[in-house]
């Protein structure tokens, strides 16, 4: 009853604070906001509401000033006091409820920016901590208006005194960490002087000691944290030109500046890392007891992706003063050069270099990425994370920071304990427009993985495991793995994910080299795409739909010239589908033929029905039939299959025979029509759910830098296992025409700009589904377009390949009566193109390059992450945003 009361004497307060009259500071009115009371932070948010905040912020900001001032001198003062008393810890979370409220309509305002960064006035000293009083006060003992002045400049802002306060009750004992005892009448420390180093808040990286758990404490430390994160929550407020400028919150915060820096980073790092949801794994354990970890864990992801953000700001700015010396440019100092140094935390995570913590980092990060993969026979029995986004990124930025430890996840099979996970998201988030950045930060990890070649060798480790995948039960490796769920994403994925195709395609290209055994289904999958990006309609839509295709030759050329030997189920598939290479090399070059190609889809026909392919007879006089066609036959039927493409049940030429079925599209059946058990289907989101716009991605080539992956073999040929090398060969009429260096197609990447924003989705009879996309202006093909990037495509070492082994396999097929594929599997296994093919062309990786785009997009991605996941209470909801668009789906 007396809470009851305390809350309504609470809401008169906040009611009385927004009436046109100003409420001297000293005034005991001031008390009722954060003592009396324990007020939940659910209940502020319900008692003060945003309309009266922006009242009381443009009709009495005097009264609004006070409040903040008065909040932030009641926390410096529990500092100073070592913050001892329960009334002062209750008091303590009162006033960092109350900020969490009060702040985003702060940072609202453009004028209302500074005010936490502003010099106090000298009447105002009593709202600063000891120290500030003491550099004030030994100020204005000199003489002369010019030494006040001087002094009041010396007053610490706000925001600083704030921020320190926070970081010593983050380390205060007997509130958020334990005490740890001692003997003596001085047993009880003074909070300003205490070694937070003592007191990390769990063991891992650079602490062996684990200590006690609280709840209490771990509360009391995620309520401080989420005032951190408002506190930092500054570029929301700014569009996105402007959210490139320096954070001064987060650069105080990591700054040198702040004493408990170092243990504040380690606390947060193993706070995250020595996390395990399923603890002893008892079932339903989480909805036996109240878990106070979970909160705790993801306050600490968010405030740790956030600040290992600041450094590319300072990158910036020492870029612009660059340029600026060079073109003897005055420099104009900005208003936000001051207070931004070095980032410590960036520093520190840069020095990890032990083996042991390296592990913690990657066992802990991996332990919760698996989480929502855990299968059991109970269900719902094991607590299920949602913070999958944060850790991703955490990932990411660590690998991005830190070589060493990329380095030391690629040394072992540990990767694939990552791979998995984001496989899974990947494919269960395909079709969800809400989870797009889900998409991209999965993409983007893969891309930077992709470029180390040992990350392609462990692609080569038998998959085993059964996860809850909506994916054809297949036998291989973790490569057809990835191979199946990418072909899932470009097939049934939504229209927004075309962007990613580019680095779909370029992560398949970096690890090509490696892979030993493609399965039949993953090398099915590949041709499938190639299919359809090679479709004419589809290749003469859009100025840069060719790239596709030439990153999907450049894996075959990869695979054939280095690890042949294993891959007699993809050289299989590429002899069955020749017609497909066939025609690119035919692809019509004249303007009847544009034509003719174009007018192959009616316009507003894009979405089509599935190919329901069908099964062929197993004889010999049909492989001996379908082998032994002419290419004049097979073009012949590739144009009337697209005569017949409005139909509803299509024939696909070539088809595999019985025992192997085509790659087919819909969501429902897999190729077997048996999918992993268990499986969780990919659905779209729910009508109304929110999602946050995000920035768009740089193209491919402004993301990866082209480079050897074995630079000083030049003179040698080069090999994966070290075994023979192959012989040149001379080149037959037919090659010279399509012969090129293999970096020759990049040149037509240059000259077509805007070249993203005029992609179409892939159709392929049916089963890939066309989404056009709004063009601002009409484009057509020309004849010296076609020509200009076709004698380019890197055809020559599959059309050796099919010169040499098409009559073999025919002339097996009709000596010796196959009657299934198993017998020219074997026969291809055991064959040779030694001295066949030509020189192998070096093996080129495209690696990741940090670029002012993707930092853009990532800092727009990682708020949109943050204003989505917090919403109890919504922090920020209802607030005028800037960084982004709050839509629904």
């Amino acid at each position: 009853m007396g809470n009851t009361d305390s809350k309504l004497n609470f809401r008169k307060a906040i009611v009385l604070t927004q009436k046109n009259q100003r409420i001297d500071a000293d005034d005991p009115f001031w008390e009722q906001f954060w003592t009396g009371h324990q007020t939940t932070l659910e209940d502020v948010f319900v008692l003060v509401t945003p309309n009266e905040i922006r009242n009381i912020r443009n009709d009495n900001p005097a009264n609004l000033a006070t409040l903040c001032y008065k909040a932030v001198e009641k926390l410096a003062e529990a500092v100073d006091s070592s913050c001892r008393t329960q009334a002062e810890q209750q008091c303590v979370l009162n006033c960092v409820r109350l900020l969490i409220r009060i702040i985003p309509y702060i940072f609202e305002d453009e004028k209302w920016r500074d005010f936490f960064w502003s010099s106090l006035p000298a009447q105002d000293k009593q709202y600063l901590n000891s120290k500030e009083q003491h550099h004030l006060s030994a100020a204005e003992s000199e003489e002369g208006e010019d030494e006040r002045s001087h002094g009041q400049n010396q007053t610490v802002p706000l925001a600083q005194s704030l921020l320190n306060a926070l970081c010593d009750l983050l380390f205060c004992p007997d509130f958020t960490v334990t005490a740890a005892r001692r003997a003596g009448p001085d047993k009880a420390e003074e909070l300003a002087n205490i070694d937070s180093c003592e007191y990390i808040w769990e063991s891992g990286v650079g602490f062996a000691h684990s200590p006690p758990k609280n709840a209490h404490m771990e509360r009391r430390r995620t309520e401080l944290l989420k005032l951190l994160l408002t506190c930092f929550s500054e570029p929301m407020f700014r569009v996105p030109q402007q959210s490139n400028e320096p954070n001064k919150w987060i650069a105080y915060f990591t700054s040198a500046d702040n004493r408990h820096a170092l243990p504040l980073f380690t606390s947060l790092l193993n706070t995250v890392c020595a996390y395990d949801p399923v603890g002893f794994g008892v079932p339903y354990n989480h909805l036996l007891f109240t878990d106070t970890t979970e909160p705790l864990v993801e306050a600490c992801l968010q405030i740790l992706i956030v600040t290992l953000d600041h450094d590319m700001i300072i990158q910036q700015q020492q870029q612009q003063l660059e340029m600026q010396r060079q073109l003897k440019v005055p420099v104009i100092p900005s208003p936000y050069d001051d207070g931004c140094g070095d980032n410590l935390f960036i520093n520190y995570l840069s020095r990890v270099h032990r083996d042991e913590d390296f592990h913690f980092i990657l066992k802990g990060i991996t332990r919760l990425l698996n989480n929502p993969l855990v299968q059991n026979y109970l269900p719902n029995s094991t607590k299920r994370l949602h913070c999958h986004q944060e850790l991703l990124i955490l990932f990411w930025k660590i690998c991005d920071y830190n070589k060493k430890f990329l380095y030391f996840v690629l040394k072992s099979s540990d990767v694939l304990d990552i791979l998995i996970p984001i496989l899974y998201h990947l494919n269960y988030s395909r079709a969800d427009q809400s989870r797009v950045g889900l998409m991209h930060i999965g993409v983007f990890i893969l891309l930077l993985l992709s470029g180390e070649r040992n990350f392609g060798v462990r692609l080569n480790k038998p998959y085993t495991a059964t996860v809850p995948m909506d994916i054809p039960v297949f036998t291989g490796t973790h490569a057809d793995l990835l191979i199946t769920v990418f072909h899932k994403i470009i097939a049934t994925g939504h229209q927004r994910l075309q962007p990613l195709f580019d680095c779909l395609l370029t992560i398949l290209v970096n690890v090509s080299p490696y892979l030993k055994t493609l399965s039949m289904v993953a090398s099915v999958k590949l041709l499938h795409l190639l299919e359809a990006f090679s479709t004419p309609w589809f290749l003469l839509s859009a100025p840069s739909n060719h790239h596709l295709v030439f990153f999907l030759l450049e894996i075959f050329n990869n695979i054939i010239q280095y690890q042949f030997d294993g891959n007699s189920n993809l050289v299989y598939t590429i002899i069955r589908k020749r017609h497909v290479f066939h025609g690119m090399a035919n692809l019509p070059t004249d303007m009847a033929g544009i034509a003719k190609c174009l007018s192959g889809r009616k316009v507003g026909k894009f979405n089509l029905p599935p190919v329901r392919h069908r099964r062929l007879a197993s004889n010999t006089n049909h492989y001996a039939k379908q082998i032994s066609k002419s290419e004049e036959e097979e073009e012949e039927e590739v144009d009337d299959d697209e005569d017949e493409e409005d139909e509803d049940e299509l024939d696909v030429p070539h088809c595999l025979p019985a025992s192997i079925l085509e790659a087919n599209a819909d969501t429902q059946e897999g190729d077997n029509g048996k999918e992993t058990e268990g499986s969780i289907t990919a659905l779209p989101a729910e009508p109304g759910t929110l999602k946050t716009s995000l920035l768009e991605t740089p193209g491919i080539t402004q993301m990866t830098e082209r480079e050897q992956a074995h630079p000083v073999c030049t003179d040698q040929t080069p090999t994966i296992d070290g075994t023979s090398d192959i012989a040149p060969f001379g080149k037959t009429n037919t090659e010279k025409s399509s012969s090129i260096s293999p970096n020759d197609h990049e040149i037509t990447e240059v000259t077509t700009p805007n070249k993203r924003n005029h992609r179409l989705a892939v159709s392929q009879r049916g089963s890939i589904r066309i989404v056009p996309q709004p063009s601002p202006e009409v484009w057509t093909p020309t004849p010296e377009w076609i020509v200009s990037w076709r004698s380019k495509l890197p055809l020559q070492t599959i059309m050796r390949l099919l010169q040499v082994l098409v009559p073999q396999v025919e002339k097996i097929c009709i000596d010796k009566g196959l009657t299934d594929e198993s017998e020219i599997l074997k026969f291809l296994q055991h064959g040779t193109l030694v001295g066949l093919l030509p020189v192998p062309h070096p093996i080129l990786i495209r690696k990741y390059q940090a670029n002012s785009g993707t930092t853009a997009w990532f800092r727009t991605y990682i708020w949109g992450v943050i204003y989505l996941r917090n919403v109890e209470p919504a922090v920020w909801y209802d607030t005028e945003v800037k960084l982004f668009e709050i839509q629904r789906v």
